[in-house]
């Protein structure tokens, strides 16, 4: 039995731990024991048929559960950066926390399976070239998505004007949401689903709530000003006088 200060001391710090935190470490445990089953047994390669299932077992539960830890972690890692930090902050922290997790089980798993890493990494190389060759544009937003989250030219809820000729514009509106492919930015016209690639390449910069709305206004007039008939005046022309009327010749009948 144990002490009633030791009791409340618990009690305390488990209303103080999160869920997120709570199974980031429990799944941690359990993909560390899979491990050491792997190891204590004899891997992937044992002579016995049971071993070696069971090895592979091993390979699926540390992936699974190095999968869900990662993403505990990161949810409990954005979760606090987000109170003390601010939301761009803590989106950069919880793209990295999952990159690092997700390596960290992907060599793991490598470890438990025994996979030459030289020939698994020539193997990646090609297949790399190729992904990167036919998903170009994909890669480039990605890479342009870190950036954004790590150098913060804007949040989540900043009003902001994005200047770019590629994107026409200039756009205003608020900043919703910041991914790793898309920024989305709510403007006067509706929702608007930015590439990160033609962001990092825009002038990016704040804006007031009346510059918004006093540019709404301003569009909104010199649309109904285009959409208004204009009428063209053409000037009065007088006809020539043809040969054999009986006027002299250069005259124009009046």
């Amino acid at each position: 039995m144990l002490p009633p200060a030791t009791i409340d001391a618990l009690r305390t710090l488990e209303s103080r731990v999160r869920p997120d935190f709570r199974r980031s470490v429990v799944f941690g445990v359990l993909a560390v024991c899979a491990l050491i089953l792997n190891a204590t047994l004899g891997g992937v390669h044992d002579e016995t048929l049971h071993v070696r299932l069971i090895s592979w077992g091993c390979a699926a539960l540390v992936a699974i559960f190095g999968v869900l830890g990662t993403r505990s972690a990161a949810n409990e890692v954005s979760r606090v950066s987000d109170a003390r930090a601010g939301a761009s902050a803590a989106a950069a922290l919880r793209v990295g926390v999952l990159l690092v997790g997700f390596l960290f089980t992907f060599t793991a798993v490598i470890n438990v399976l025994e996979i030459d890493a030289g020939r698994f990494l020539v193997g990646g190389g090609f297949t790399a070239i190729i992904l990167g060759i036919a998903g170009q544009q994909v890669l480039g937003n990605l890479v342009a998505g870190l950036v954004l989250l790590f150098s913060r030219p804007y949040v989540p809820g900043e009003r902001v004007r994005i200047h770019s000729g590629a994107l026409g514009g200039p756009h205003d509106g608020v900043v919703t949401t910041v991914g790793l492919l898309y920024t989305m930015v709510v403007t006067a016209d509706g929702p608007l689903n930015i590439p990160n690639g033609a962001l990092l390449a825009a002038a990016v910069g704040p804006i007031t709530e009346e510059e918004m709305a006093s540019a709404a206004r301003e569009r909104e007039a010199a649309a109904a000003t285009e959409t208004e008939p204009k009428t063209q005046t053409q000037p009065e022309q007088h006809p020539q006088a043809l040969p054999g009327d009986g006027s002299p010749p250069g005259s124009q009948v009046l």
